[in-house]
């Protein structure tokens, strides 16, 4: 097996019309004037339907709701649904770890892949999953019957590497993100390289590409909602040949309509986000300067300035979900970026607020 991949597909005419107007919609949504408190609220909205849709595509139960009862109350007493409130913290830890990643313009590597495979499979600071070494079948729920014979274990390695390297070559001859992310999606659930969390990781994997790629817009808007919205065409375009076999169809199946139907549906994510965020008034336009100037972490905790003037490292520790010595090094480090000022003098009674110029 070569560790090459070539996929066969085409930009139709449709599809390059969908991609003027997604530059188009993400040139306008860039150009918004956006509050803090606004952006924040788009993002942490947009996870939350990321992680329900994604992990709900998967069987999981939760309602959208109780995932938002899960990560923003912290609640796991849904009796018969352990699992499923796993899943969803499992997601959504992984989808933050996707941004970090591509804010650190990652390279798309297989420890990539197979470190948000472990976070999405067994949780955050689990080794990387190995490949699987044996066959398996995706099968009916009803029936049992066979819906796709993914390749042998043997072959799994020398595929993934293909992937990995076909995108490195994309990246570099600039063929359109949202191409790239499409088509990684679909390579990765057709390889199939893991007996279970293959979708979840597939989906993770195009976010992360569209992030890398400047297409992430600040992670407001969720794709996901709109493959489960329509569930029956996503497996059908993802199918994208007849045949259930890997070898006799799926490994060089026309990938054409896969491709249009993926930058179509992002398309009407970013329709709708713009339309969204229309509905907020504009802020100023120098304190949005300031604050876009601020590392990805500080954003996070912007919001709680809402509410309260003065603020803790508990606080901090709290929004990021990180130990507090971790958030009184942050802390420390913006007071030296001119971000906080220290209120109190002891460090048992150190406070912060703003400074003056981010208020």
């Amino acid at each position: 097996m070569k560790n090459t991949w070539n996929p066969n597909y085409k930009l139709t005419n449709e599809a390059v019309n969908f991609l003027m107007k997604l530059a188009s919609v993400k040139d306008t949504i860039s150009g918004m004037v956006l509050s803090p408190k606004v952006e924040a609220k788009l993002k942490h909205e947009a996870r939350l339907r990321s992680t329900h849709y994604s992990t709900r595509i998967e069987g999981n139960r939760l309602s959208l709701k109780q995932t938002k009862d899960v990560i923003d109350e912290n609640k796991k007493n849904f009796y018969g649904r352990e699992r499923d409130v796993k899943e969803v913290g499992n997601y959504w830890n992984a989808l933050v770890e996707v941004e970090k990643l591509a804010g650190k313009q990652a390279e798309f590597s297989e420890d990539l892949i197979k470190g948000l495979h472990a976070m999405v499979h067994k949780g955050g600071h689990s080794k990387p999953t190995p490949y699987r070494t044996e066959q398996n079948v995706i099968r009916e729920a009803g029936s049992g019957a066979i819906v796709y014979l993914p390749p042998e274990a043997k072959d799994v390695t020398g595929l993934m590497k293909g992937l990995v390297s076909w995108v490195k070559w994309a990246e570099g001859t600039k063929v359109p993100v949202p191409v790239i992310a499409a088509l990684v999606h679909y390579r990765f659930v057709t390889i199939h390289p893991y007996y279970d969390g293959n979708g979840r990781t597939a989906r993770l994997l195009s976010t992360f590409v569209l992030m890398k790629g400047n297409f992430g817009l600040n992670g407001m808007f969720s794709i996901e909602e709109y493959h489960a919205k329509d569930i029956e065409s996503y497996y059908r375009e993802l199918a994208a040949h007849r045949h259930h076999n890997y070898y006799e169809g799926r490994e060089r199946a026309d990938l054409t309509k896969w491709v249009t139907y993926f930058i179509k549906l992002l398309l009407e994510a970013y329709t709708e986000l713009k339309e969204t965020a229309q509905e907020y008034s504009p802020a100023d336009k120098k304190n949005l300067d300031n604050y876009r100037k601020l590392d990805r972490r500080a954003k996070e905790i912007y919001p709680l300035f809402e509410t309260a003037e003065i603020i803790n490292t508990r606080d901090i520790a709290k929004v990021l979900k990180i130990k507090p010595r971790m958030a009184a090094y942050l802390a420390k480090e913006w007071v030296l970026k001119g971000f906080l000022k220290v209120v109190g003098e002891s460090n048992k009674k150190r406070a912060y607020m703003l400074a003056d110029k981010y208020k």
